[in-house]
Protein backbone atom coordinates (compact mmCIF):
# COMPACT_ATOMS: atom_id res chain seq x y z
CA UNK A 1 0.00 0.00 0.00
CA UNK A 2 1.39 3.44 -0.91
CA UNK A 3 2.26 5.83 1.89
CA UNK A 4 0.73 9.30 1.71
CA UNK A 5 -0.14 12.27 3.88
CA UNK A 6 -3.78 13.03 4.61
CA UNK A 7 -5.21 16.41 5.64
CA UNK A 8 -7.53 16.13 8.64
CA UNK A 9 -10.62 18.32 9.17
CA UNK A 10 -8.65 20.62 11.49
CA UNK A 11 -6.01 21.19 8.81
CA UNK A 12 -3.35 18.96 10.35
CA UNK A 13 -1.37 16.58 8.13
CA UNK A 14 -0.47 13.03 9.08
CA UNK A 15 0.52 9.79 7.37
CA UNK A 16 -2.62 7.87 6.48
CA UNK A 17 -3.19 4.82 8.66
CA UNK A 18 -4.83 2.02 6.68
CA UNK A 19 -5.33 0.06 9.89
CA UNK A 20 -7.64 2.75 11.27
CA UNK A 21 -9.81 2.56 8.14
CA UNK A 22 -9.91 -1.25 8.34
CA UNK A 23 -10.84 -1.19 12.03
CA UNK A 24 -13.59 1.42 11.53
CA UNK A 25 -15.10 -0.72 8.76
CA UNK A 26 -14.89 -3.97 10.73
CA UNK A 27 -16.39 -2.32 13.79
CA UNK A 28 -19.67 -1.72 11.91
CA UNK A 29 -19.86 -5.30 10.66
CA UNK A 30 -18.29 -4.96 7.20
CA UNK A 31 -17.25 -8.30 5.70
CA UNK A 32 -13.54 -8.96 5.21
CA UNK A 33 -13.94 -9.00 1.42
CA UNK A 34 -15.70 -5.63 1.40
CA UNK A 35 -13.14 -4.14 3.80
CA UNK A 36 -10.39 -5.27 1.42
CA UNK A 37 -12.22 -3.76 -1.57
CA UNK A 38 -12.75 -0.39 0.16
CA UNK A 39 -9.15 -0.15 1.33
CA UNK A 40 -7.89 -1.11 -2.13
CA UNK A 41 -10.04 1.50 -3.89
CA UNK A 42 -9.06 4.21 -1.39
CA UNK A 43 -5.42 3.30 -2.00
CA UNK A 44 -5.84 3.66 -5.78
CA UNK A 45 -7.42 7.12 -5.54
CA UNK A 46 -5.14 8.38 -2.77
CA UNK A 47 -2.65 11.18 -3.27
CA UNK A 48 -0.52 13.29 -1.00
CA UNK A 49 -2.72 15.97 0.55
CA UNK A 50 -6.03 14.13 0.11
CA UNK A 51 -8.53 15.14 2.78
CA UNK A 52 -10.19 12.80 5.26
CA UNK A 53 -13.54 13.96 3.81
CA UNK A 54 -12.52 12.77 0.33
CA UNK A 55 -11.54 9.38 1.78
CA UNK A 56 -14.84 9.19 3.64
CA UNK A 57 -16.81 9.98 0.45
CA UNK A 58 -14.91 7.30 -1.49
CA UNK A 59 -15.45 4.65 1.19
CA UNK A 60 -19.11 5.61 1.62
CA UNK A 61 -19.76 5.44 -2.13
CA UNK A 62 -18.43 1.87 -2.32
CA UNK A 63 -20.32 0.76 0.78
CA UNK A 64 -23.56 2.31 -0.48
CA UNK A 65 -23.34 0.38 -3.75
CA UNK A 66 -22.45 -2.91 -2.08
CA UNK A 67 -24.27 -2.90 1.28
CA UNK A 68 -26.54 0.06 2.10
CA UNK A 69 -27.11 -0.74 5.83
CA UNK A 70 -23.35 -0.85 6.38
CA UNK A 71 -22.99 2.47 4.53
CA UNK A 72 -25.54 4.04 6.85
CA UNK A 73 -23.67 2.82 9.92
CA UNK A 74 -20.45 4.19 8.43
CA UNK A 75 -22.14 7.61 8.07
CA UNK A 76 -23.65 7.56 11.57
CA UNK A 77 -21.51 10.35 13.00
CA UNK A 78 -22.46 12.62 10.11
CA UNK A 79 -26.14 11.69 10.52
CA UNK A 80 -26.07 12.68 14.20
CA UNK A 81 -24.39 15.98 13.27
CA UNK A 82 -27.37 16.63 10.97
CA UNK A 83 -29.69 16.75 14.01
CA UNK A 84 -29.40 20.50 13.91
CA UNK A 85 -28.70 23.29 13.56
CA UNK A 86 -30.62 24.29 16.71
CA UNK A 87 -29.51 21.33 18.84
CA UNK A 88 -33.05 20.66 20.12
CA UNK A 89 -33.43 17.46 18.03
CA UNK A 90 -30.18 16.27 19.63
CA UNK A 91 -31.76 16.77 23.07
CA UNK A 92 -34.67 14.60 21.90
CA UNK A 93 -32.15 12.06 20.63
CA UNK A 94 -30.36 11.98 24.01
CA UNK A 95 -33.74 11.44 25.68
CA UNK A 96 -34.26 8.42 23.40
CA UNK A 97 -30.96 6.97 24.63
CA UNK A 98 -32.25 7.10 28.21
CA UNK A 99 -35.64 5.71 27.16
CA UNK A 100 -33.88 2.75 25.57
CA UNK A 101 -32.44 1.99 29.02
CA UNK A 102 -35.87 2.00 30.68
CA UNK A 103 -35.99 5.62 31.87
CA UNK A 104 -38.90 8.03 31.63
CA UNK A 105 -37.76 11.36 30.26
CA UNK A 106 -38.59 15.03 29.76
CA UNK A 107 -36.67 17.60 27.76
CA UNK A 108 -36.09 21.31 28.27
CA UNK A 109 -37.16 21.59 31.93
CA UNK A 110 -36.58 24.38 34.43
CA UNK A 111 -35.61 23.23 37.94
CA UNK A 112 -34.97 25.33 41.04
CA UNK A 113 -31.57 24.90 42.65
CA UNK A 114 -30.58 26.03 46.12
CA UNK A 115 -29.80 29.48 44.71
CA UNK A 116 -31.16 29.93 41.19
CA UNK A 117 -33.23 28.24 38.49
CA UNK A 118 -31.55 26.09 35.86
CA UNK A 119 -32.66 25.04 32.38
CA UNK A 120 -32.01 21.31 32.01
CA UNK A 121 -31.80 19.78 28.53
CA UNK A 122 -32.84 16.23 29.49
CA UNK A 123 -34.24 14.80 32.73
CA UNK A 124 -34.47 11.00 33.11
CA UNK A 125 -35.79 8.93 36.02
CA UNK A 126 -36.21 5.27 36.92
CA UNK A 127 -36.80 3.77 40.36
CA UNK A 128 -34.81 5.88 42.80
CA UNK A 129 -32.53 7.29 40.10
CA UNK A 130 -32.85 10.84 38.81
CA UNK A 131 -30.46 11.91 36.05
CA UNK A 132 -30.04 15.31 34.44
CA UNK A 133 -28.08 15.83 31.25
CA UNK A 134 -26.57 18.79 29.43
CA UNK A 135 -26.58 18.06 25.67
CA UNK A 136 -23.73 19.83 23.84
CA UNK A 137 -24.38 19.66 20.11
CA UNK A 138 -21.96 20.64 17.34
CA UNK A 139 -22.31 20.49 13.56
CA UNK A 140 -18.52 20.90 13.28
CA UNK A 141 -16.68 17.69 14.26
CA UNK A 142 -13.61 19.74 15.23
CA UNK A 143 -15.39 21.59 18.04
CA UNK A 144 -14.78 20.08 21.46
CA UNK A 145 -16.45 20.53 24.82
CA UNK A 146 -13.63 21.88 26.95
CA UNK A 147 -12.87 22.12 30.66
CA UNK A 148 -14.63 25.48 30.92
CA UNK A 149 -17.92 23.90 29.81
CA UNK A 150 -17.50 20.95 32.18
CA UNK A 151 -16.78 23.24 35.15
CA UNK A 152 -19.77 25.42 34.27
CA UNK A 153 -22.11 22.41 34.15
CA UNK A 154 -20.61 21.00 37.36
CA UNK A 155 -21.34 24.29 39.17
CA UNK A 156 -24.97 24.12 38.04
CA UNK A 157 -25.37 20.55 39.28
CA UNK A 158 -23.76 21.44 42.62
CA UNK A 159 -26.63 23.91 43.06
CA UNK A 160 -29.13 21.13 42.23
CA UNK A 161 -27.69 18.21 44.24
CA UNK A 162 -29.47 17.61 47.55
CA UNK A 163 -32.75 19.17 46.46
CA UNK A 164 -35.89 17.07 45.98
CA UNK A 165 -37.70 17.10 42.64
CA UNK A 166 -40.99 15.49 41.64
CA UNK A 167 -40.91 13.57 38.37
CA UNK A 168 -43.27 10.74 37.54
CA UNK A 169 -45.35 11.49 40.63
CA UNK A 170 -42.49 10.73 43.02
CA UNK A 171 -39.94 12.85 44.85
CA UNK A 172 -36.32 12.10 44.00
CA UNK A 173 -32.92 13.68 44.52
CA UNK A 174 -30.45 14.04 41.68
CA UNK A 175 -28.24 10.94 41.60
CA UNK A 176 -26.11 11.69 38.53
CA UNK A 177 -25.33 14.60 36.23
CA UNK A 178 -24.31 14.08 32.61
CA UNK A 179 -22.64 16.11 29.89
CA UNK A 180 -23.16 14.41 26.54
CA UNK A 181 -21.79 15.63 23.22
CA UNK A 182 -21.84 14.36 19.65
CA UNK A 183 -18.18 15.31 19.16
CA UNK A 184 -15.27 15.16 21.61
CA UNK A 185 -14.07 16.49 24.94
CA UNK A 186 -10.76 18.28 25.34
CA UNK A 187 -7.94 16.37 27.02
CA UNK A 188 -8.19 18.55 30.15
CA UNK A 189 -11.96 17.94 30.38
CA UNK A 190 -11.30 14.19 30.24
CA UNK A 191 -8.51 14.49 32.82
CA UNK A 192 -10.86 16.35 35.13
CA UNK A 193 -13.63 13.80 34.55
CA UNK A 194 -11.35 10.98 35.62
CA UNK A 195 -10.64 12.49 39.04
CA UNK A 196 -14.13 13.64 40.17
CA UNK A 197 -17.32 11.58 40.65
CA UNK A 198 -20.01 14.24 40.24
CA UNK A 199 -20.31 14.34 36.45
CA UNK A 200 -20.48 11.65 33.79
CA UNK A 201 -19.00 12.74 30.46
CA UNK A 202 -20.12 10.98 27.27
CA UNK A 203 -18.74 11.89 23.85
CA UNK A 204 -18.70 10.26 20.44
CA UNK A 205 -15.79 7.97 21.39
CA UNK A 206 -15.53 8.65 25.13
CA UNK A 207 -15.47 6.73 27.41
CA UNK A 208 -14.06 3.71 25.60
CA UNK A 209 -16.78 1.17 26.45
CA UNK A 210 -19.94 3.26 26.88
CA UNK A 211 -19.67 6.20 24.53
CA UNK A 212 -22.32 7.79 22.33
CA UNK A 213 -21.39 5.68 19.30
CA UNK A 214 -21.58 2.47 21.39
CA UNK A 215 -24.99 3.35 22.79
CA UNK A 216 -26.45 4.22 19.39
CA UNK A 217 -25.33 0.85 18.04
CA UNK A 218 -26.30 -1.12 21.16
CA UNK A 219 -29.84 0.26 21.34
CA UNK A 220 -30.26 0.55 17.54
CA UNK A 221 -31.04 4.26 17.66
CA UNK A 222 -30.41 5.18 14.03
CA UNK A 223 -31.45 8.82 13.47
CA UNK A 224 -33.88 9.70 10.68
CA UNK A 225 -31.11 11.82 9.16
CA UNK A 226 -29.25 8.61 8.24
CA UNK A 227 -31.96 7.34 5.89
CA UNK A 228 -31.42 7.45 2.13
CA UNK A 229 -35.08 6.87 1.19
CA UNK A 230 -36.13 10.35 2.35
CA UNK A 231 -34.77 13.67 1.12
CA UNK A 232 -33.42 16.56 3.20
CA UNK A 233 -36.72 18.45 3.22
CA UNK A 234 -38.49 15.35 4.54
CA UNK A 235 -35.81 14.84 7.18
CA UNK A 236 -36.24 18.45 8.30
CA UNK A 237 -40.00 17.95 8.46
CA UNK A 238 -39.62 14.94 10.77
CA UNK A 239 -37.14 16.78 13.00
CA UNK A 240 -39.49 19.76 13.24
CA UNK A 241 -42.18 17.36 14.48
CA UNK A 242 -39.83 15.94 17.13
CA UNK A 243 -39.31 12.65 15.27
CA UNK A 244 -35.61 11.78 15.55
CA UNK A 245 -35.44 7.97 15.26
CA UNK A 246 -35.68 6.05 12.01
CA UNK A 247 -37.65 3.26 13.70
CA UNK A 248 -40.45 5.77 14.39
CA UNK A 249 -41.14 5.66 10.65
CA UNK A 250 -42.40 2.10 10.95
CA UNK A 251 -45.66 3.79 11.96
CA UNK A 252 -47.52 3.52 8.65
CA UNK A 253 -50.37 5.75 9.85
CA UNK A 254 -47.87 8.53 10.60
CA UNK A 255 -46.48 8.35 7.07
CA UNK A 256 -49.92 8.24 5.46
CA UNK A 257 -51.04 11.25 7.50
CA UNK A 258 -48.01 13.09 6.08
CA UNK A 259 -49.11 12.19 2.54
CA UNK A 260 -46.40 9.68 1.69
CA UNK A 261 -47.55 7.33 -1.07
CA UNK A 262 -47.65 3.54 -0.69
CA UNK A 263 -44.41 2.89 -2.62
CA UNK A 264 -42.49 5.49 -0.62
CA UNK A 265 -43.81 4.03 2.64
CA UNK A 266 -42.74 0.56 1.54
CA UNK A 267 -39.23 1.78 0.65
CA UNK A 268 -38.85 3.57 3.99
CA UNK A 269 -40.00 0.54 5.96
CA UNK A 270 -37.66 -1.77 4.03
CA UNK A 271 -34.69 0.50 4.72
CA UNK A 272 -35.53 0.87 8.40
CA UNK A 273 -36.02 -2.88 8.61
CA UNK A 274 -32.54 -3.43 7.16
CA UNK A 275 -30.89 -1.26 9.79
CA UNK A 276 -31.47 -3.24 12.95
CA UNK A 277 -32.71 -6.63 14.08
CA UNK A 278 -35.36 -5.16 16.40
CA UNK A 279 -36.69 -2.87 13.65
CA UNK A 280 -36.77 -5.79 11.22
CA UNK A 281 -38.99 -7.78 13.59
CA UNK A 282 -41.34 -4.79 13.92
CA UNK A 283 -41.50 -4.51 10.14
CA UNK A 284 -42.45 -8.18 9.72
CA UNK A 285 -45.23 -7.81 12.28
CA UNK A 286 -46.87 -4.92 10.43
Amino acid sequence: MPEFYVVKENGEREIFDYKKLENSLKKIGTSDDLVEEVVSEVSKSAHDGITTHEIYKKAYSILHKKHRPIAIRYSLKKAVAMLGPTGFPFEKFVAEIFKAQGYDTEVDRIVKGKCVEHEIDVVAWKGEDLLMAEAKFHTDFNLKSDLKIVLYVKARYEDIFGNKYTFGGKERKLTEGWVITNTKFSSTAIEYDQCQPLLKLVGWNYPYNNNLHNMIERYELIPVTALTTINQAEKNMFLARGIVLSKSLLDEKLLKDLNFDDQKIKNIKIEVGELCEHCSKQFKDK
